[in-house]
C-alpha cells in the first residue's frame, strides 16, 4: 500500500517468503496493540476495524494492507473527532483511500452517505470500481449520465447508496441546488471536497462552481465531518481552504505532507522548432518505459502529434475537449490496459486519471503554472519504482498562455453593467441575452455570474439570472493581486525551464513545501540522460506533418440572441440564402504547425506587408484540395456548388496589403478575375475589434461594410459562387455579415478562405 508499510520495511531488509509474511503480520498486530494501550481499546478496535476495510479495499483480504499513520489520523479525525480536515499530500498518497475507509466505518455506525464533489470524471469512474470492492455502493452525477439522475436521486433517499460523487457544476444548477442539495446537507455523514485548491481565487485552477461549497458547508448538520483533499496547494492556498472549511465549525484541522515524488526523473529537452519536438518524441518515445501521457496545449497541437505518432506506428490515442465521450472512456480503458502507448492529450485528461503504474509523462510546451504543471506530472510513477518526466517546450508557449489569459475577473465598470441589466430588466436574463448588454465572452461573462452569485448579487433561477438588489463590493485589491499571481506562476515557469539547481527542489518550493532538498535524480542533479539527437528522416517526415495546411471554418447558422434590444433586426435562424458556406483556413493559431508561422504575421503590432511566398503556395495547395474533396468546393453535399467564379477581399484597415495581395495573388494563380473588395463604411477601428461576444461583434459589424456599385456590377456579369478572402476568422461574425451582403448583390454561394482560424 505504501512505502512505509511493515512489508515494504521487510523487504528492505532482506526478508522474503512465508516467514516474511508471517512476521509481517506480527509486527503489524503488535503495532496495532500498542497503538491500542496509548488510545483505548475503542481506538484499538476502531483501527483494526480500518485496515480489515482498507485491506478489501486494495482487493488483499486477510492479508497484510494497513494504513498509515498519517492516514489513520486522517481516518480518526474524521470517524472518532468528527472533524473538518484538510489534508494537502501528494498524488499517490493515499487520499481516496481515507475517505473511502472513513465512508465504510460511518456508514456502519449509522451515517448517511458520503457526498464526493470532485471536478475528475475520469477519477469518478476509478473510484467507483474501487469502492465496490470493499462492499461500498458508489454513484456518480455529472454531465455524462444524465439520464440516470432520477434513479440515483431514489437510490439515495432509499439509503442504497454509500458514496455520491458529484461534479462541482452541478452545485450551480438550479435544480440541484433548489431540490438535490437541501436534502443531502441535511443528510450526508461525510463530505469530501476533492481537488480543494479549487475553492481558491488564489489557487492556479479556480473554479467558481466549488464557491457553492461555502453554502453547503454552513447548511450541513452539526457533527457532519468534512476532508478536503489536494495535491498542489501553497501555504496561502492552504490557508484559504482552511478558513472556508472552519465557517461556522471550529477551526479546521491541517494535515500536510511533504510532496516530494521520489519515482520521479526530470528533465527539460530544448530542442528549436515544433518538428524537431515531433520527430524527437518519435525517435524516443519506445525508449519510455510502460505507458504513459503526452501532455499539449492546444487541441490542434494534440491532433497533430496524434496523426503523427500513428504515421510512425505508434499507437496513441487523443484525448482532448472535442473527444466524444464514449471514446474518452475507450482512451481510458486503453490505457489502463497498456492497449496504447500514450494518451496524447489535453488538460481535459485532468489530474483524475488514476493509473499507479504510469511509466512517464511527456509535455509539448510549456503549461503556465509549475504548480498546475507538477499536477499533471504527478499522476506518473505512483505505484512504480521510476518514472520519467520530460518537458519539450515551445517558442509558441506564451503566445497560447496569451491566448488563454481571458480569465481573469472583469473590470468593474463591466461588472457593475451587469447588475445594472439585471436590475432594469424586471426578469430573468438568459446569458445569451446578457450578451446583448455586456461586452464579454461567453465563457468569462459565465464565469463572473457564478462569482457574483456566490457573492449573493445575482442569483441563478430558471431562465436565466436575476439580481438580488444586495450590495456588492468590487475587491480591487484582491483581483489585482491574484492576477499579478498569474504573472509570476508565469515567470517562474520560465525559470523552471532555465533553472541550474534541482528541479523537484524548485517544484516543491512553488508549492512552499517546507524540506524542499536536491533531489538528486532530476537532469541537473544527476546529469542530462537524454538523447537530443533527431535523424534527418523523422524530422523530414514531421515537417511534412505540420507543414499539411487546411482546417475547416464553420459558418454562423443562427444571429445572437438579443439583437432587436441592440436596434438591430436579426433574430433567430439565418436565411439559407443568406448564408455563409463552410470555408477554410490555412491553419489554426493554436496549431504548432502552421500557428507558429501565422501568429508573427498576424501579431497586433506586426508590420504590413505582401503575402510572403510560401503562405500564398500553401493558400493555394489549400484550395486544390478543397477542390478536389468529394463534394466539390463545399464540405457538404447540401453546399455543393461549382468551381468559383471570382475572388472578393474583404477590407483590412491594419493589413491591407496582407488581404489585397492574399485576394489577387489567389486571383492569378487560380486564373479567376479579382471583382474587388467589399467597402468599409465603420468607425476606425471597429473591425480590427476581436474577442468579445457575438452580441457585441454583430453590433459592432453591422453596417460597417457595403457592396460599392462597382462591385455589384462585378458580382451581376460573373454569376456563379465567389471567394471570400480575409486574413483570420475568430468570431465567424465577419464573414457571417460579409456573405450576407454579397449574396444580397447577387452571389449564389460565398466560399470563405482565411489564413488563419481561432481555436
Amino acid at each position: 500500500m505504501a512505502e512505509h508499510s511493515v512489508p515494504a520495511v521487510l523487504d528492505r531488509c532482506g526478508a522474503g517468503g512465508p516467514f516474511a509474511s508471517r512476521l509481517s503480520r506480527w509486527v503489524s498486530w503488535l503495532i496495532v496493540l500498542a497503538i491500542g494501550f496509548h488510545g483505548g481499546m475503542d481506538n484499538l478496535e476502531l483501527r483494526t476495524e480500518a485496515d480489515a476495510i482498507l485491506a478489501e479495499l486494495v482487493g488483499d483480504p486477510g492479508g497484510s494492507a494497513r494504513l498509515r499513520e498519517d492516514q489513520w489520523q486522517a481516518v480518526a479525525a474524521l470517524v472518532e473527532e468528527r472533524r473538518r480536515a484538510l489534508v494537502v499530500q501528494r498524488t499517490g498518497w493515499g487520499k481516496s483511500a481515507v475517505y473511502f475507509v472513513a465512508t465504510a466505518l460511518l456508514r456502519r455506525r449509522g451515517a448517511g452517505p458520503t457526498v464526493i464533489i470532485s471536478p475528475l470524471l475520469a477519477l469518478m469512474r476509478n473510484q467507483v470500481e474501487s469502492a465496490a470492492r470493499a462492499g461500498i455502493q458508489a454513484r456518480t452525477i455529472n454531465s455524462a449520465n444524465p439520464e440516470e439522475w432520477d434513479a440515483i436521486y431514489g437510490e439515495v433517499e432509499r439509503g442504497e447508496t454509500d458514496v455520491l460523487l458529484v461534479s462541482p457544476e452541478r452545485l450551480n444548477s438550479v435544480d440541484f441546488r433548489e431540490q438535490v442539495l437541501p436534502k443531502l446537507a441535511t443528510t450526508t455523514g461525510l463530505l469530501v471536497v476533492d481537488e480543494a485548491h479549487c475553492i481558491s481565487d488564489w489557487g492556479h485552477d479556480f473554479r467558481p462552481d466549488y464557491r457553492r461549497l461555502r453554502a453547503m458547508l454552513a447548511e450541513l448538520a452539526p457533527g457532519v465531518p468534512v476532508l478536503a483533499t489536494t495535491a498542489t496547494a501553497n501555504a496561502r492556498v492552504t490557508a484559504d481552504v482552511a478558513e472556508q472549511l472552519g465557517t461556522g465549525a471550529g477551526e479546521a484541522l491541517v494535515l500536510r505532507g511533504p510532496l516530494e515524488r521520489e519515482s520521479l526523473r526530470l528533465g527539460v529537452v530544448q530542442l528549436p522548432d515544433a518538428a524537431h519536438r515531433l520527430a524527437w518524441l518519435a525517435e524516443h518515445l519506445d525508449e519510455l518505459s510502460g505507458s504513459g501521457i503526452i501532455y499539449a496545449l492546444t487541441v490542434a497541437a494534440a491532433e497533430e502529434a496524434t496523426a503523427f505518432l500513428r504515421q510512425r506506428g505508434f499507437t496513441v490515442a487523443s484525448y482532448t475537449g472535442r473527444t466524444e465521450n464514449a471514446d474518452r472512456l475507450q482512451a481510458e480503458v486503453d490505457l489502463q490496459e497498456n492497449r496504447v502507448k500514450a494518451l496524447v492529450a489535453t488538460s481535459a485528461l485532468g489530474m483524475g486519471f488514476d493509473k499507479p503504474d504510469l511509466g512517464f509523462v511527456v509535455h509539448l510546451g510549456s503549461p503556465s503554472s509549475p504548480i498546475a504543471y507538477y499536477q499533471q506530472v504527478g499522476r506518473a510513477g505512483r505505484g512504480v519504482d521510476h518514472a520519467d518526466v520530460l518537458l519539450l517546450p515551445g517558442k509558441e508557449d506564451e503566445a497560447i498562455w496569451r491566448y488563454f489569459a481571458d480569465t481573469a475577473f472583469p473590470p468593474e465598470a463591466q461588472v457593475r453593467q451587469t447588475l445594472s441589466a439585471l436590475a432594469d430588466a424586471g426578469r430573468p436574463l438568459s446569458v445569451p441575452a446578457l450578451e446583448a448588454a455586456v461586452d464579454l465572452r461567453r465563457t468569462r461573462l459565465e464565469t463572473m455570474l457564478k462569482v457574483l452569485d456566490v457573492d449573493g448579487a445575482v442569483k441563478r433561477v430558471k431562465g436565466g439570472w436575476t439580481s438580488t438588489g444586495q450590495p456588492w463590493v468590487y475587491d480591487t485589491e484582491r483581483y489585482t493581486w491574484v492576477a499579478q499571481q498569474r504573472t509570476a506562476e508565469q515567470q517562474a515557469m520560465r525559470e523552471y525551464v532555465s533553472t541550474s539547481g534541482c528541479r523537484m527542489e524548485f517544484l516543491r518550493q512553488q508549492l512552499d513545501d517546507e524540506g524542499a532538498t536536491p533531489c538528486g535524480r532530476c537532469d541537473n542533479c544527476a546529469g542530462a540522460w537524454i538523447d537530443f539527437s533527431v535523424s534527418a528522416e523523422a524530422l523530414t517526415g514531421a515537417a511534412k506533418e505540420l507543414d499539411r495546411p487546411g482546417v475547416e471554418v464553420e459558418p454562423r447558422r443562427m444571429w445572437p440572441t438579443g439583437m432587436p434590444a441592440l436596434g438591430i433586426d436579426l433574430k433567430g435562424r439565418i436565411p439559407a440564402g443568406e448564408q455563409c458556406s463552410t470555408g477554410r483556413a490555412l491553419g489554426r493559431l493554436s496549431d504548432i504547425g502552421w500557428g507558429n508561422r501565422l501568429r508573427p504575421l498576424l501579431a497586433e503590432n506586426a508590420p504590413d506587408g505582401p503575402v510572403p511566398d510560401d503562405v500564398l503556395r500553401a493558400v493555394v495547395a489549400v484550395l486544390a484540395d478543397w477542390a478536389r474533396s468529394r463534394d466539390g468546393w463545399a464540405s457538404h453535399a447540401a453546399e455543393a456548388s461549382a468551381r468559383p467564379v471570382g475572388v472578393v477581399a474583404l477590407p483590412s484597415l491594419s493589413r491591407p496589403q496582407l488581404v489585397g495581395s492574399l485576394a489577387e495573388g489567389i486571383a492569378t494563380i487560380g486564373r479567376l478575375p479579382f471583382l474587388g473588395a467589399l467597402t468599409y463604411t465603420g468607425p476606425s477601428g471597429a473591425h480590427a475589434v476581436r474577442r468579445s461576444n457575438s452580441a457585441q461583434r454583430l453590433r459592432t459589424l453591422s453596417g460597417s461594410f457595403a457592396v460599392s456599385g462597382e462591385l455589384a456590377g462585378a458580382l451581376a456579369g460573373t454569376p456563379g459562387p465567389v471567394l471570400l478572402v480575409d486574413d483570420y476568422t475568430d468570431s465567424g461574425w465577419t464573414l457571417a455579415v460579409a456573405a450576407r451582403l454579397l449574396r444580397q448583390a447577387g452571389s449564389e454561394q460565398v466560399l470563405p478562405m482565411v489564413l488563419a482560424a481561432a481555436g
